[in-house]
């Protein structure tokens, strides 16, 4: 089967199994006027779950960061500015609604749901709830293997997510303590009681990577010190295994219940066939 990108149909709204693949973001204009084409945002849609990083620019350099220890107040002030989420895109009566499993910020107030048509090329979403605008274009590149999975701790229930299509990943994991909702995770982290409190808040982890020769490579992370780490994903029937660190640095490793997959889990680095 060819791993030609699905076509999408100009002015037309798409369907949701067009939508596989990687889109990046290019602008999101409020409706007070304000406009971001700076922060560099990318979506990674899989069979019916998506994953998404959003970080702004200007980030500071944080080589001294070997570590969730490692993490300054400053360092933390920047971090929280970061946006992600992982769940699963629904598309029900005209709406699309991104369903969060997993969200780097606190709680919002308000759903993640909008309409999406294409224009000249670009697919427009317009927000139901607060109408503003993002513009997104869709990245070159192979969507085959197409597979994706949540993931749960049996002894914690703490939830996960994986994403392959074709040699790019996308790993969310969320973190151990739940932040106030309605809040903006800055405020959180400012308002926290002990340096390690602040840093547990910013521990929620969503990476983009690719799958090389080397091994499943973490590029972009909401942890800087996870960047270049492999995220070695091991299957063992209905259990998935992941590298990580601990807060000090030291190699760990997770082992995660596989609540929910879609497609067939392919761990190479050779894009294969589509295995429906």
């Amino acid at each position: 089967m060819s791993t030609a990108e699905p076509l999408l149909k100009p002015t037309a709204e798409p369907a949701l199994e067009t939508l596989t693949g990687l889109w990046r973001r290019s602008l999101i204009q409020w409706p007070d006027g304000r406009r971001d084409e700076t922060s560099w945002v990318n979506w990674l849609q899989g069979p019916g779950l998506y994953l998404d990083l959003r970080q702004p620019a200007g980030r500071p350099d944080f080589a001294h960061v070997a570590s969730l220890a490692d993490l300054t107040l400053r360092d933390m002030d920047w971090l929280a500015r970061q946006e992600g989420f992982a769940g699963e895109l629904i598309h029900e009566d005209g709406w699309f609604e991104w369903r969060r499993d997993i969200d780097f910020q606190p709680e919002a107030i308000y759903s993640d749901r909008g309409r999406l048509w294409i224009e000249d090329g670009v697919m427009i979403e317009q927000g139901a709830d607060i109408p503003y605008i993002e513009h997104w274009h869709r990245e070159p590149g192979d969507i085959r293997p197409a597979w994706a999975m949540r993931l749960r701790d049996r002894d914690s229930g703490r939830k996960a997510s994986l994403i392959r299509l074709g040699h790019l990943f996308m790993y969310a994991r969320e973190r151990s303590v739940v932040p106030p909702p309605h809040l903006h995770l800055r405020d959180c982290v400012a308002g926290a009681a002990t340096l390690d409190a602040a840093r547990a808040l910013v521990d929620c982890e969503i990476s983009q990577g690719a799958v090389t020769s080397a091994g499943w490579i973490l590029q972009r992370s909401t942890l800087p010190f996870r960047e270049g780490k492999p995220l070695a994903p091991v299957l063992g029937g209905a259990t998935l295994a992941t590298a990580d660190t601990d807060a000090d640095g030291r190699a760990t490793a997770r082992h995660w219940e596989i609540a929910d997959l879609r497609g067939r889990p392919v761990f190479d680095a050779a894009p294969n066939e589509d295995p429906s």
